[in-house]
């Protein structure tokens, strides 16, 4: 299709932000690991979702071990 200059400048301007490939594993690999979900029911959550899941049992381990507050490793 003919696009118009200006859109042609816009998505030049932008830039593919891939995600890091070990956050694929890991981030699944978590949750089911501490909820015992199956892997479907894992996958079949949103990144978001996959993400405030890992950051809850993330707080809840530390509140459990006592740690304090540190990084998240699971950073949006």
């Amino acid at each position: 299709p003919n696009r118009d200059s200006g859109s042609r400048k816009f998505y030049a301007r932008r830039a593919l932000t891939l995600y890091p490939s070990h956050k694929l594993n890991e981030e699944p690999a978590f949750v089911a690991y501490y909820v015992h979900w199956s892997r479907d029911d894992v996958l079949n959550l949103t990144h978001g979702e996959r993400l405030r899941w890992c950051r809850e049992i993330s707080n809840i381990n530390r509140k459990i071990s006592h740690e304090p507050p540190k990084n998240d490793i699971f950073k949006i």
